[in-house]
């Protein structure tokens, strides 16, 4: 978006390569890994700028302790399927 929140089309050239990875989703360790290294390389290059590469990090530790805490305090269901966590008592 630019200043008066128009959508503006990036250039292929300057598309951070990390932003395919994340629009596919992350749901394994080796996918968040990619995603990592693809961000270091996008801001070293200028592809994203550091506030942006911050960001996503702070919210990736985020992802990753909620994945850890699903293991460490979720519960089975019915089925076998993975623990799932409870975050209200709704």
């Amino acid at each position: 978006m630019d200043a008066n929140g128009q959508a503006v089309e990036v250039k292929e050239p300057d598309r951070p390569r990390s932003l395919a990875i994340s629009e596919a989703g992350i749901t394994t360790g080796t996918q968040f890994a990619q995603l990592m290294s693809s961000l270091m390389s996008d801001i070293l290059s200028g592809r994203v700028t550091p506030n942006v590469g911050n960001a996503v990090c702070n919210a990736g530790g985020k992802l990753l302790k909620v994945v850890e805490m699903q293991h460490k305090y979720g519960v089975k269901g019915d089925g076998a399927g993975a623990k799932r966590l409870e975050l209200t008592g709704a």
